[in-house]
């Protein structure tokens, strides 16, 4: 304490002399202004400074701007791994095992209250526009380091609805039917190794999950996974969640898998991105999963090349001559194929387009008419330094695809997975959350944005973290978010 006082003298001392050279009209020395964010907060008094926070908001009043507190509650435990983050909790006490701690569980709440209403502009910590936040589970309840895709399962013999997140080290298992009292049920472990890429889809009450992983990232890599087929009618009755689940069926006709398709009329689900060194060089692979716990290969595609991602139909849209067919839609890196694979042992090449400014053609989803067909490229916004481009293409004609328009979104986060229902366009961009696009006047060449939940609070950068992937399809309203860092969310439409 001593040294600090003679500090804090020598300073007073100091600051006296330069105060008398000012008035004999000596130099007077100018103290610049520090402002590492560019906010117009000075980072002597910023609350957080090297994040731009101009509006300084402190929601727990404690110094540190909300944007870059990791720990609302105070409580010790960070956001990110917190079961209630905004209720102090430190034991993390959990009685009923829904993934919500016991301070925060109020089991009197109406299961359709959102846990937080967007209201100017932010939803509890997240920002927001019309969307409120339901519900969110942190990656740590599933026992994971990060999340990637999801995907939704209505039980229609009882009605309940249920959420698969898929991480790097399993499949977790949630009934959302009451959206702010979600229950986390159980975990299927991954077939083989942690993947920082997993995929699961839904068919006849069976979830169909392939996982894939690179030696160039992690040296223990096994590209052995093939495909998990689990009976989700298991989740009816868990006696005691969570659980740890063992798959059903694990089909080992390929080794490692980008992503799976299903086309629910057929009862075909479509293997993309496996080994580019495998029979179908990373093409889609063909898999009978009518009998979804005895799957059977039905041979590939080899012609169109590797497929990242993909969407297949049985077409019902405007160009007459494939109503009826089986049509695939592939997102190959470099262009958009257009192939019939209503035949598996005679898949044919339709038509193939690209586009201006063509990085990595990544995935994308019909209109509800088959007549537009929407794209994201993930790495345009890294190369070009553009903000959010989202394509459309006009697929009246299948023999001949035209490119339609751009839509730039308001920031330079990139975009990820996307998904149409009716009027609206849902895709996970990554830092910037789930966007929200009005596409009713998409022939007119016009998408407007009319929602927002960001669930990667800090900034919009162009970097893969944030959200992956959302699924809109639940008809309660529902929609869940998968988040790399933050886990799973539950949102919903303001109002409803």
């Amino acid at each position: 304490m001593k040294i600090s006082l003679h500090i804090r003298a020598f300073f007073l001392a100091c600051s006296i002399i330069f105060l008398a050279q000012s008035c004999d009209d000596e130099p007077v020395e100018v103290i610049p202004v520090i402002d590492s964010d560019n906010d117009g907060i000075e980072e002597n008094i910023d609350n957080c400074a090297f994040v731009a926070n101009a509006d300084q908001n402190d929601i727990d009043n404690d110094g540190i701007g909300d944007v870059c507190d990791d720990d609302d509650d105070n409580d010790g435990i960070l956001d990110i791994n917190d079961n209630c983050p905004n209720n102090s909790n430190p034991d993390q006490e959990d009685e009923d095992g829904d993934g919500i701690g016991d301070s925060c569980d109020d089991d009197s709440i109406d299961p359709n209250a959102p846990l937080a209403i967007c209201e100017n502009g932010f939803a509890g910590n997240y920002p927001c526009n019309d969307y409120d936040l339901m519900a969110h589970i942190p990656l740590n309840i599933f026992g994971a380091t990060e999340g990637n895709d999801c995907w939704g399962w209505t039980d229609i013999t009882t009605g309940r609805e249920y959420a698969l997140m898929a991480t790097t080290d399993n499949t977790a298992f949630i009934d959302i039917t009451k959206p702010n009292e979600p229950i986390y049920l159980g975990k299927l472990p991954t077939a083989t190794t942690s993947s920082p890429w997993r995929d699961v889809k839904v068919y006849k009450d069976h979830a169909f999950i392939v996982a894939d992983c690179s030696l160039g990232r992690d040296p223990t890599c096994n590209d052995d996974h093939g495909m998990q087929v689990f009976d989700l009618t298991r989740l009816r009755n868990v006696a005691n969640p969570p659980e740890t689940f063992n798959a059903d069926t694990r089909f080992t006709g390929f080794g490692k898998a980008h992503n799976i398709v299903i086309n629910e009329d057929s009862g075909y689900a479509y293997i993309v991105g496996a080994n580019r060194s495998s029979a179908f060089g990373g093409g889609p692979i063909f898999i009978n999963i009518q009998d979804p716990k005895n799957p059977v290969a039905e041979g590939g595609f080899l012609e169109g090349g590797y497929s990242h991602d993909a969407q297949v139909v049985t077409y019902n849209g405007p160009d007459s001559d494939y109503t009826g067919r089986e049509i695939l839609i592939g997102s190959n890196e470099n262009e958009v194929v257009i192939a019939d694979v209503t035949n598996k042992a005679n898949p044919t090449i339709i038509s193939t387009i690209s586009y201006d400014n063509v990085w990595y053609a990544h995935q994308g989803w019909f209109t509800d008419d088959m007549k537009y067909f929407i794209l994201g490229d993930e790495v345009d916004e890294i190369r070009v330094g553009a903000n959010t481009r989202t394509l459309i293409f006009d697929f009246t004609d299948l023999d001949n695809p035209l490119y339609h328009f751009d839509y730039f979104g308001t920031s330079t986060a990139i975009d990820h997975n996307g998904y149409v229902k009716g009027n609206t366009y849902y895709f996970a961009s990554y830092r910037a959350g789930v966007r929200m696009l009005n596409i009713s006047q998409i022939e007119s060449k016009s998408a407007i944005e009319i929602g927002f939940f960001d669930t990667y609070p800090a900034n919009n950068a162009t970097e893969f973290n944030g959200a992956w992937n959302v699924y809109p399809y639940f008809e309660s309203g529902n929609i869940i978010v998968s988040d790399i860092d933050r886990g799973l969310f539950i949102i919903r439409k303001s109002g409803t």
